[in-house]
């Protein structure tokens, strides 16, 4: 079935899917290392596609940006397409000083200044945690493939341009790096029963007032999408 934001049936989509926060992202990864590929979503530009990667089921899918965006298609893909798995892989800001461009963060955990979890009405706050199962998998992947990450913490902002200047004070509990989305999928995933985990690369430290360029952020960050589907087909 479709749902209003994504297109096809159950069996369009890959038990496991990747999802980059752009959508020309995920075209990216579908034509450079998928074989098979056929798209699967094209319902307000948010990209998807399914394929294989040496033999091995797979799909992309776009987010867009923040928690509401990945909130909506995270929920339908867990609910309405059957998906198991969701691997993001997105670009982070870093916040830690040991944390350079370009590195490689596992998101162990998300911190968040969002509101995203209070739909729950849980009496206190929940923390959200990555799947171990797949972080562990991304992070023996990593070393097999000679990969340095840092595993920890990150913080999901609801803003982008945050007027109280706060990443000093999330840098002093060592919160890795910046982005947009993972609290909620790790949220999504928790209330489904399924598993999420977030890869990010390090395009800017915000800090320091180091940045990529937007080329580089939609097609240079080989290294995080072969990790994530070198990890895939260990699963």
């Amino acid at each position: 079935m479709s749902t209003p934001h994504l297109q096809g049936s159950k069996g369009d989509y890959a038990p496991v899917v990747l999802m980059p926060g752009d959508p020309l992202r995920a075209e990216f990864i579908a034509k450079e290392y998928l074989e098979n590929v056929r798209c699967v979503n094209e319902i307000r530009g948010m990209l998807g596609f399914t394929g294989t990667y040496q033999g091995v089921p797979v799909s992309v899918q776009g987010s867009g940006m923040g928690q509401p965006s990945i909130g909506i298609y995270s929920y339908e893909l867990y609910h309405f397409f059957d998906v198991q798995s969701i691997i993001r892989i997105g670009t982070a800001g870093g916040i830690a000083p040991e944390v350079q461009l370009r590195d490689i963060l596992l998101g162990q955990g998300a911190c968040t200044n969002g509101s995203y979890a209070e739909q729950y009405r849980l009496p206190g706050t929940y923390a959200p945690i990555a799947s171990f199962r797949l972080l562990r998998k991304a992070a023996e992947t990593a070393d097999r493939l000679g990969l340095r990450v840092h595993v920890g913490d990150l913080l999901s902002s609801d803003m982008f341009y945050d007027d109280a200047a706060s990443l000093a004070d999330w840098q002093k509990m060592h919160v890795l790096g910046v982005e947009m989305e993972s609290a909620a999928l790790y949220l999504n995933a928790a209330r489904a029963g399924r598993e999420a985990l977030c890869i990010c690369t390090v395009s800017d430290c915000p800090l320091r007032n180091e940045t990529t360029d937007a080329a580089e952020r939609q097609t240079g960050f080989t290294r995080m999408m072969e990790l994530a589907l070198e990890t895939v087909k260990t699963l």
